[in-house]
């Protein structure tokens, strides 16, 4: 038995990640191990988890991965924690497909009581039939209590407080609508800087939870049994790209630094059952690590275009690497990386590797989001798609490749080979993947 609670909202914006901190700090504080985890494909939101808690967040999702590894893991990164938060994505009720793929199908399946978070901003009494709805809509999801962000005074408190009681919801408290607590853009560099940033909003968060928030009485009503029950897969019942097999031990070099860390941690796991791991840094390494693998995740290196294109001796070694047949994975930003160039929002063009010949560009910048899933080399592939930039030449390349969304509709940024080198747009989840496959 020990806590655990899946943190929901009614919307988007409504403060889970800032509370989630707030709480992952206040419970590190009393000198409780906390497993963080981020419902949904975000990268962003992990950092935050990791920097309030210390330990790593690990994505659970039923679109990246079948319903038993999710089980799977969860129980796996909670096994030695003293009590487990999981922060939702969206609304409560958000999926993909109506509740697939939703927090509130995530609570379900790991047996996780769910606190609410209401963004009270425009909201008193008024509150109480949406609250209503909420805890009725789903007798499976059990919503045990509800906190209320951005809440103007104790006296706006207590409206919000007799709407919970008439709804039927317990309320554990409020954080208050104070600036400090305003998270900054997600479209950031995440510098040495920027994850100052995250533990201090951590902190600051911290001490609100602890003045108005019964933290007592949370982890008294989270209180579950220890570990979820799962079905494990009979062996012919998995994906035949899951099965484990026997391989070489492989030096695998790792992209990782604020230009490039867009990474699922269940992937670095994954990529560790074959190999030694080494990490490396585009922007400040000297050298590209000795490597039968190298994995260039996604992340924003455009906003490092600057100094990426002056990294000539990296460059180099990337391009003698990739042209003597050296196998590489890249996502997103990594894609990016191999690319001819990278035009910035200001209209300036800097050179990159120069292997791909494709052309980048954040002009016009728009958000592209969205599941996506192919199949290649008999390799079934399932991730996320989340970039600003866009490609000015898509066919100048082959695709070797189509992507789809959910729906099973055709998208346009497809997969991409040359020689060994694997790229596209597309970040992938590889929990239950045989991702050495795709080189066969």
């Amino acid at each position: 038995m020990k806590p655990q609670l899946l943190i929901g909202a009614i919307n988007s914006a409504s403060g889970k990640t800032v509370l989630t901190a707030g709480l992952l700090r206040a419970l590190k504080h009393r000198g409780l191990q906390v497993q963080p985890f981020k419902c949904g494909p975000d990268y962003i939101d992990p950092q935050y988890h990791a920097a309030a808690s210390g330990r790593e967040s690990v994505n659970l999702d039923t679109w990246l991965a079948s319903k038993q590894h999710v089980q799977q893991i969860y129980n796996q990164y909670a096994e030695n924690a003293d009590a487990c938060i999981a922060e939702g994505m969206m609304g409560l009720f958000d999926g993909y497909r109506r509740t697939q793929g939703s927090s509130a199908e995530i609570a379900k399946l790991l047996n996780l009581p769910v606190v609410l978070v209401v963004n009270a901003r425009s909201l008193a009494y008024s509150v109480a039939p949406m609250l209503y709805g909420f805890k009725h809509f789903h007798s499976s999801t059990r919503i045990i209590g509800v906190i209320f962000s951005q809440v103007a005074s104790a006296s706006h408190y207590s409206f919000l407080k007799e709407a919970c009681a008439d709804a039927g919801l317990e309320s554990l408290g409020y954080l208050p609508a104070d600036e400090s607590l305003r998270m900054p853009s997600k479209y950031t560099a995440l510098t040495q800087a920027a994850k100052q940033e995250m533990d201090e909003l951590a902190e600051r968060a911290a001490v609100w939870v602890e003045k108005h928030i019964d933290i007592d009485k949370l982890l008294n009503l989270c209180i579950r049994p220890f570990p979820c029950s799962y079905r494990l897969p009979y062996v012919q019942d998995m994906p035949a790209d899951c099965a484990r097999r026997t391989v070489p031990r492989l030096q695998i070099a790792v992209a990782r630094d604020a230009a490039f860390n867009f990474i699922y941690h269940e992937n670095l796991d994954r990529l560790q059952e074959v190999g030694k791991l080494t990490f490396f840094s585009p922007l400040y390494s000297k050298d590209l690590p000795k490597a039968d693998i190298v994995y260039l995740p996604g992340g924003y290196p455009e906003l490092f275009a600057r100094q990426l294109h002056r990294r000539k001796a990296m460059m180099e070694q990337l391009r003698d690497y990739v042209e003597s047949g050296g196998k590489v994975w890249a996502e997103g930003g990594g894609m990016t990386l191999f690319s001819r160039s990278i035009t910035t929002q200001r209209g300036t063009t800097y050179e990159m590797a120069n292997i791909l010949p494709l052309t980048c560009t954040l002009e016009n910048a728009r958000l592209h989001l969205g599941y996506r899933t192919a199949e290649y080399n008999g390799v079934v592939l399932r991730g996320h798609e989340c970039h600003y930039s866009s490609l000015l030449n898509s066919d100048a390349l082959p695709a070797v490749s189509q992507l789809y969304n959910v729906r099973g509709i055709k998208v346009n940024t497809p997969l991409y080979r040359y020689k060994n080198l694997i790229a596209g747009y597309t970040h992938w989840y590889w929990g239950e993947t045989d991702i050495l496959k795709v080189w066969e």
